[in-house]
């Protein structure tokens, strides 16, 4: 029977009597705690739904000191790119279909004198070794996944990664086959994993092929008019590029008016593409090629497995990989010659 106002509520007992199940079995079952078959986990939720069942959360964080609450952490200054909004809407979706809540983390909000927030786990997303928040983290001894390997000295609990390597060179193919023979890359300077891979992918690619591997660096918080400083500059100094690679989200879209001023016309003599998809890159003039890497999927298996590694359903050492997309637009489709060197 329901819970009706004016009654006392349901507890964990009446849960577990209505789903034939243990007191013990009933709360794995609706933590996510424990081997608990999955019938069985479904029967105790139903149970627990039909009843109106409510955990107590302070007695619980009391009584066992399991928070239901996970972490996650990114740098402030990346708040406003598109790829991590989507993130934390797939870490924050995951989390509450386990019955979770999710704590944000940023530098400015973490307690001093070395403590972390009182959570079960910690989600990073593409952390990099010099940030000391990252370092504070990993050494906190909670169960960490990261989003993209980490290249620091810590190992996390469980990571989930995306081939970069693979799209990175699939992309450059893609222009290559385009006509392009001078590709440059605008690429992130910081030294996460997915930084340093794209740059490393990138000058395989133009050794193996005998080519110039042309890149100039741009920090993932630049802004436009950043973006355009590092174009103008890189066009002065290399007018004979035929394609420009933007690794920092948004920066594709972001120069294209300085490839306009320079007289350059993106899909016929200078082919554009980007790193990182997004409604900026789907809606420019003309249409953005990008790697799209899911970054909503990347939240959710990011948070998938650090349920699963607190609940016993995973190893430590989990590794997984999330495949993603190379989706070609106007922007790389040549309707023109190539640009003469």
């Amino acid at each position: 029977m329901p819970y009706r106002p004016g009654t006392p509520p349901p507890t964990i007992a009446d849960v577990a009597r209505a789903a034939a199940v243990s007191k013990t079995t009933a709360s794995d079952a609706l933590r996510g705690h424990g081997r608990v078959a999955e019938p069985t986990r479904a029967a105790v939720r139903e149970a627990a739904r039909q009843l109106g069942y409510a955990p107590n959360r302070s007695a619980r964080t009391l009584r066992t000191s399991v928070t239901d609450a996970l972490a996650l952490y990114f740098p402030e200054f990346l708040t406003s790119a598109e790829y991590y909004m989507s993130f934390v809407f797939g870490v924050v979706e995951q989390a509450a279909r386990a019955g979770l809540n999710v704590t944000l983390l940023s530098a400015g909000n973490l307690p001093t004198g070395g403590a972390v927030p009182q959570v079960d786990g910690l989600v990073l997303c593409d952390p990099a070794p010099e940030d000391p928040v990252v370092r504070r983290l990993m050494d906190s001894g909670l169960p960490v996944v990261t989003a993209e390997r980490y290249v620091g000295d810590e190992e996390p609990a469980g990571v989930v990664w995306t081939d970069h390597e693979a799209s990175m060179t699939e992309l450059l193919d893609h222009l290559y086959d385009s006509g392009a023979r001078r590709p440059a890359l605008i690429a992130p300077g910081a030294t996460s994993d997915w930084s340093l891979t794209l740059q490393r992918a990138h000058a395989r690619w133009c050794a193996a092929g005998g080519l110039p591997a042309i890149v100039r660096r741009a920090p993932y918080e630049a802004g436009r008019d950043q973006i355009r400083h590092v174009v103008r500059d890189l066009l002065a100094g290399e007018p004979g590029i035929d394609a420009l690679v933007c690794a920092p989200d948004g920066a594709a879209e972001a120069c294209l008016p300085e490839l306009r001023a320079a007289g350059r016309t993106v899909g016929a003599d200078l082919l554009l593409a980007s790193c990182v998809d997004g409604s900026a890159m789907r809606t420019a003039e003309p249409p953005i090629t990008a790697i799209d890497l899911r970054p909503r999927e990347m939240g959710t298996e990011s948070a998938r497995l650090l349920c699963e590694l607190l609940s016993g359903g995973a190893p430590r050492g989990t590794v997984r990989a999330l495949p993603v997309v190379l989706n070609v637009r106007a922007s790389t489709r040549r309707t023109g010659p190539p640009a003469t060197p």
